[in-house]
């Protein structure tokens, strides 16, 4: 990368310029956009449909999060995610829903829940079983093996605690929260984002968890009580604006089951404060060394680069991440990383507050990232509350497509304002294939149209047809499961790693696929979306190429190559000692 030493007033620079030219006169960052004219519809064909099955797959537990008709406390609002995870080592992926609560009238029951894949379409609830049971104000999850015995284990941020499950290989779970160091100093947090990621390249999954507010239920104004806590003349809850920021927090892996706080030593500490929610770890620059990335709600998004010596640099507005193009600061929230131009470089996707546009950074590679929301088509979409996001292939043509869910924070808002519904459709912005994208809702199906109040979201294929599915939190109501059912004749293929000297779930590994003259990367990560864990297996959609040439790129530095690959098939790789070949088998519809 270059020097960035003679530009580093550009922060300042920025961040005089957003407080300056937007009001300040509510509790989150919006630029107060119109959408842009929409072009003509392209006529492509888009052969990938979603159809919610939730309920009739034993998806049947709503995620409780605060009140229905109102809600007091920032905290309420917020949401949490959901993973897609194979804890059971069975080849099919199961689900891990977050909960919260209620301030007033808990509703019994209110838990996370494991649900168990069946492998015919349905799911059982195995949450008492494996040990799972916690009510409280959960935020993210993030899954890997931190101590590669072979199982995946999950981390849970809350408002309040954040606790460490290991896998106990035996459909259990083991709250190893105090074991593993990680328990506070008695100071209460708000966790948000976290992920697992071996920035030192040790082989160990260390561990970094981001903070949304320094919240003190003694010190939050009423909502009405000041400008923070006002929209559009309603009185609704305060926040993030006018609240204190907290620090963000890296754990370094010991190896030996406990982590190490290395916050301050490995320069997390020296960022700006920010209002922090989704985190991702991936090797934006291409070196070979995992970075982080955080999407910062209504404060400059942080992207701490990787310096190779067990320290970071934060360079969010150096980079070109930070900000709008037009130097503002945004309400980040969800993060999808992808590579939309298949130029071997993995893009950045955030999503925003309403009344913006979610942005789009293209990674340029030495020259940092470049916003092209608007030259890619999303300046057209400015109505809604933006949250989960993913880069997938949705009808395996070759290019990755993107998904927003959405759903509002202010229920109160409403009756007032019926443009600002709770409850809005999610989307698909379908891959051109020239650098633009263009909108779907009604042409990819009843699960996309349908409006709810959702968060997290996660991507994978949990019935291993071949396609990319979704699963959803909704708050106050169960997720939402959808199946993709592609027609047409695309090929795909996926690819699992394990990696033997790297981490065991090989999180921070990148693989190049080339297929018919293209390049396309993707990334192992242990978050992304919002507060959501995707599934770990890689998916590319090829098109009508029938063939795939694979570049690994190991977390540890090794690089690998496979060439010929048949299409249609998942590929397992292991670390240095190649790969094994297993078809996917369907279920029966």
């Amino acid at each position: 990368m270059p020097n960035y030493k003679k530009i580093l007033t550009r922060r300042e620079f920025l961040w005089m310029v957003s407080t300056s030219t937007v009001a300040l006169s509510q509790g989150v960052m919006t630029r107060n956009l119109k959408p842009l004219p929409r072009g003509k519809p392209s006529g492509l064909p888009f052969d990938a449909r979603f159809t919610d099955v939730g309920m009739q797959a034993g998806l049947t537990h709503p995620t409780i999060y605060g009140g229905t008709s109102h809600k007091n406390y920032i905290f309420e609002t917020v949401g949490c995610g959901v993973a897609f995870l194979d804890y059971d080592n069975d080849g099919w992926l199961d689900v891990f829903v977050l909960c919260g609560t209620r301030m007033e009238d808990p509703v019994p029951g209110s838990t996370n829940r494991l649900y168990k894949n069946n492998r015919d379409g349905t799911f059982t609830d195995v949450t008492e079983k494996a040990g799972l049971i916690r009510t409280g104000w959960a935020s993210g999850v993030t899954v890997a093996d931190y101590n590669n015995d072979g199982f995946e284990d999950i981390f849970i941020t809350y408002y309040g605690q954040n606790v460490l499950y290991k896998n106990n290989g035996d459909g259990t779970f083991t709250d190893v929260t105090k074991q593993a160091g990680l328990l506070y100093d008695g100071k209460t947090r708000w966790g948000s984002g976290c992920t697992f990621v071996d920035y030192d390249r040790d082989g160990h999954l260390d561990l970094f968890v981001s903070n949304y507010v320094d919240l003190h239920m003694d010190r939050l104004p009423k909502p009405g009580a000041n400008p923070y806590c006002n929209y559009k003349g309603v009185a609704v809850n305060c926040g993030p604006r006018g609240l204190p920021m907290p620090r963000d927090y890296l754990y370094r892996n010991n190896g030996d089951g406990t982590f190490r706080d290395v916050s301050e030593e490995s320069g997390i500490w020296k960022a700006e404060k920010a209002y922090s929610m989704t985190s991702v770890a991936a090797d934006f620059s291409g070196d070979g060394w995992s970075d982080i990335y955080v999407a910062s709600d209504s404060t400059p998004s942080l992207l701490f680069r990787n310096k190779r010596n067990g320290t970071f640099g934060e360079e969010g507005a150096e980079l070109g991440v930070a900000f709008s193009a037009d130097g503002v600061e945004q309400a980040g929230m969800g993060v999808a990383v992808g590579d939309y131009n298949l130029d071997g470089r993995l893009d950045i996707f955030k999503t925003h507050f309403s009344d913006d546009t979610s942005v789009l950074y293209r990674n340029d590679g030495d020259a940092g990232f470049t916003d092209v929301t608007i030259p890619a088509g999303f300046g057209v979409e400015t109505r809604y509350i933006c949250w989960g996001t993913g880069f997938a292939d949705f009808d395996n043509n070759g290019f990755p497509d993107l998904a927003v869910v959405t759903g509002s924070v202010y229920p109160e808002v409403e009756a007032k304002f019926p443009e600002y519904p709770l409850k809005t459709p999610r989307f698909i912005f379908r891959n051109l294939g020239d650098g633009r994208f263009e909108e779907l809702v009604g042409e990819a199906g009843t699960g996309i149209a349908a409006p709810h109040c959702s968060r997290g979201c996660a991507f994978g294929d949990f019935d291993n047809d071949g396609d990319v599915d979704m699963v959803i939190v909704n708050l106050n109501e169960p997720p939402s499961l959808l199946r993709n059912d592609v027609s047409g004749v695309q090929k795909w293929l996926k690819v699992l790693l394990v990696g033997t000297k790297s981490n065991r779930s090989a999180i921070g590994s990148r693989v190049l696929a080339k297929y018919g003259g293209k390049i396309q990367a993707q990334a192992v990560m242990a978050q992304s979306s919002f507060y959501s864990v995707n599934d770990r297996r890689l998916h590319f959609g090829l098109g009508v190429n029938t063939k795939a040439d694979l570049e690994v790129h190991w977390t540890n530095g090794l690089v690998e190559h496979y060439a010929n690959l048949e299409c249609n098939q998942l590929v397992t790789i292991t670390e240095g000692h190649g790969l094994s070949k297993s078809l996917l088998q369907s279920i029966k519809r």
